[in-house]
């Protein structure tokens, strides 16, 4: 059998190797790739090692904003940020926890990488809306109904809970079905629904039982509140009545569609 013949050869060996200028393409493309891999290898260990290994993108401060009654050396101490670590490799998380944990004061907490060098804390504070009297001293409860920290000294301008829960009757039935808790929740309802110039006239939310709610204001005034139910309602029934009858010592929104006012 014959063999392929001088043109035959030929042909097969310019198609597997091509003219001299598409070898020298072909050459040069594969030299950009390996360019670009190695430039991309060295790029990410240069990364990796500037983040974790240089001395460039460190823990060097830590700043503290938002404190209202907190400090920020309070804050600080609490948060344990771990100066002279890198920057990328601190557990926000974890500051976060360890904040909540030992300062239940603060209801929201915000840990930021501030590049390159610092860890910023944004801390909302929680506010009291209620005290509740212990030993002497006050514990403050916020809007959510969280005891968050006792107090000496009584903030201004913040009500005092008392519950007057009888041992028969309503009253005891009441406690015996919700409990002190949810009570305690219930006044706080009130006391976030009060409208915002009353509230500053409030002294003491009293709770009897869960549909006997009422506020002691300033001058000797009170409010019949009822439930903590209907709560905007009884609001807008409280600023007209008191509107009406600016002279009234007692005013009742229970039924906020039939409010009534007694005395001058």
């Amino acid at each position: 059998m014959a063999g392929p013949t001088t043109a035959e050869r030929g042909d097969r060996q310019q198609e597997s190797s091509g003219p001299p200028l598409v070898r020298r393409l072909r050459a040069s493309r594969l030299r950009t790739i390996v360019i670009l891999v190695v430039a991309l290898v060295l790029l990410g260990a240069g990364s990796v090692w500037l983040l974790y290994g240089s001395q460039w993108l460190r823990v060097e401060r830590v700043s503290v904003s938002g404190t209202r009654v907190l400090t920020s050396a309070q804050v600080r101490e609490a948060a344990r940020v771990p100066v002279g670590e890198p920057l990328i490799s601190v557990d926000t998380d974890a500051i976060e926890a360890r904040l909540r944990q030992k300062l239940p004061r603060i209801g929201v907490v915000d840990v930021v990488r501030s590049w390159p060098h610092g860890i910023g804390l944004k801390v909302t504070e929680r506010a009291p809306v209620l005290l509740v009297r212990k030993a002497g001293k006050f514990v403050e409860v916020d809007d959510e109904g969280v005891r968050f920290a006792t107090v000496s000294q009584a903030p201004k301008g913040v009500p005092t809970l008392e519950l007057k829960v009888s041992r028969s009757g309503s009253s005891a039935a009441s406690l015996r079905r919700f409990g002190r808790d949810r009570l305690v929740r219930e006044a706080v309802r009130v006391a976030g629904a009060v409208p915002a110039a009353v509230a500053r006239d409030t002294r003491v939310v009293k709770v009897r039982s869960y549909d006997d709610i009422s506020l002691e204001l300033s001058g000797g005034r009170t409010v019949a509140w009822g439930s903590a139910d209907s709560g905007r309602a009884k609001a807008r029934a409280l600023t007209a009545l008191m509107k009406a009858a600016s002279g009234a010592r007692h005013f009742d929104v229970s039924v906020p569609t039939a409010p009534a006012s007694v005395g001058s």
